[in-house]
Parts: structure tokens; sequence; C-alpha cells
């Protein structure tokens, strides 16, 4: 472990003039920081920061500190009965204990899982700009197969963000000037192209403060996750989607991804393939081909490609039951 300045925020103000690295549960950061992957040279520490509440707003929608934990959202009355897919994506995720820990707003930054990232002694452009792709010729099985580029194929690997992607969430932010900032989650993430170390719009100094949920859609929930064991594993495909369905014909629709790209996916031209029409194989298939039209296997992981066609449309299956 290297040394480094550790400073407590006792004010929003005083944590995005502080010029450090943000820490509020750890559970991502702690672990890149003992691999050395990260070797941020101060932290401040924002996790007693009245950022915790879960408010309702005149809208119907739902305004969520920062800091408020994983299980803590989760299990909120409000959320699951209004946001059950958010819910159900907070608990696929990591474990008990991990969810007690983690904030809202660390759960949208958190960093990719792929092996080459952690491992300092591969080539890795995220974490060395430069450096090279060793993931692109290796072991591959749990990247990306959408929106990668030459430099880079991590996957994102929250869960929470792909619910909150379906759901249309805002990102409210504070900077060091003290101005502040909505950003719509469509808008938060950034495709690697050639710089995949830049994985946000935030700016440097710039705090997560909120998530903003709109009202509650209407339809039914889902979130479906397939990974390689029943728990405490990453997706490697998922779905969270919304759908409603009226005088049999799906009359709106919201579909997100996890395990498949760089950031939470959604693309409107799989929505748009089922919008309008009756529930069928046929549009099911037509919004799988949406989903998969620029897809690109790496060897290993090659197998994700018919597993999330296989996996999209049991899911539409059960949103229009």
């Amino acid at each position: 472990m290297k040394t480094f300045d550790y400073r407590r925020a006792d004010t929003i103000e005083a944590a995005t003039h502080a010029n450090g690295r943000f820490i509020a549960g750890g559970t991502n950061l702690l672990d890149l920081m003992k691999l050395q992957v990260e070797t941020p040279e101060r932290l401040v520490d924002i996790s007693r920061l009245d950022l915790n509440t879960i408010e309702e707003r005149d809208d119907g929608g739902l305004t969520i500190g920062a800091l408020v934990p994983n299980s803590d959202l989760a299990a909120d009355p409000r959320v699951v009965d209004k946001y059950e897919v958010l819910s159900r994506a907070l608990l696929a995720g990591a474990s008990g204990q991990l969810r007690n820990k983690a904030s809202t707003g660390g759960n949208l930054l958190q960093r990719t899982r792929c092996y080459y990232f952690y491992d300092t002694a591969s080539r890795c452009n995220k974490r060395e700009p430069g450096s090279g792709c060793d993931a692109q010729g290796g072991f591959n099985r749990i990247l990306a197969v959408l929106g990668t580029s030459e430099q880079c194929i991590a996957t994102h690997p929250s869960d929470m963000a792909v619910a909150m992607r379906a759901l249309d969430a805002v990102i409210v932010t504070q900077k060091a000037d003290g101005d502040k900032r909505r950003i719509s989650i469509h808008d938060f993430y950034r495709l690697p192209g050639d710089t995949p170390q830049i994985e946000t719009v935030l700016e440097a100094g710039e705090l997560i403060t909120h998530v903003e949920l709109p009202a509650p859609p209407a339809g039914k929930q889902v979130y479906r996750k397939v990974r390689d064991r029943a728990s405490y594993a990453f997706a490697l495909v998922s779905v969270a989607g919304v759908v409603e369905v009226k005088d049999g014909v799906v009359a709106s629709a919201a579909l997100a991804f996890g395990g498949l790209g760089p950031m939470p996916w959604r693309n409107p031209a799989i929505e748009a393939a089922i919008v309008g029409k009756a529930p069928s194989t046929e549009a099911f298939e037509a919004a799988a081909d949406a989903l998969l039209a620029d897809a690109r296997g790496y060897g290993s992981n090659d197998f994700k490609i018919p597993l999330a066609r296989r996996t999209l449309i049991a899911t539409l299956r059960d949103l229009t039951a």
C-alpha cells in the first residue's frame, strides 16, 4: 500500500474543494488501491455528508441521496412497490455485506472487473493509456461484445446502473465552483473510443450528490441476470425491462442491458422493434436483431451473442405474458 493523505469532508463544498478521490463505502476503490491499480495521493471521505435519504418528489418520482446504501435502496417500500426492476437489480448484485456498505453514487462509478485491468503486469489501456489491450487476444469471457474499440473491450459491472438506465434516471452533481448539473444517465457514460480511461462525463472534483427517478413507469418490470453462479457473480448478460401492453399491443417499452458493453447498454431501435406490435416471436426476434446488429465477439466471449438473444427473448415473454 502506498501512503496517501486522508481528509474527512463535513460539507459538499469541502469535498469538492479537497482535490482528491472521493471515498464512501470503498467497496471498489479499496480493492483497487490494495492492488495498486489506483494510487490516489489523497482520499476525501464523504461518508458523513447528509446524502443518505430517499425523498418523494412532487412529480411522483424519487430523489435518492448518493450515500444511500444499496441494501437500504433495495428494501425501501417505495422502490419495491413502484420500481421493482431497481430493487431486483440491486439484490442481484454482490453480497449482503457489500450491499450494506456500497453507496448509490459509488455503484454508478464502479470500475470494470476485466482481469487485465486488475493485473498490473498486463497491458491495459484503461489503467495505463497507450500500453495496449491484452484482453483482446486473451481470456475475455466476461468482456464486451457491444460498444468496444480497438483500445478496450471492458464491460461496466453494475446491476443497479442497468435498471437506472431503463428507468431514465438523472444524476445530480455539484462542481468545485458550486455549479450543479443534472445529467441524464443516457449521457453520463462514455464509450471507450481512443480514451478508455475516461469513463464518464464527470469533471475533476465533481461530486454525485443525488439520483432522480422520474414518476414510476407503467407496465410490468423484470430484471433477469445470467451469471456463472447463483450469487455474488457479475452478469454475463442482464436485462432490465419495463413493458406496458394495452389492448393486445405493446404500448411502451424500456430495455437496458448489462454484461454486454462498456456502459449500461440501451438502444432505442430495440424498443422500436416491439412498440406498436402484438407480442410475438417475430417481434421479439426483431428486437434481438436490433440489439446484436453491431455485436462482435473476441473469441472466449463469442457465446455472449446467442446468449443475449435468448435472454432478451425470454425476458420479453415474461414482460408480455
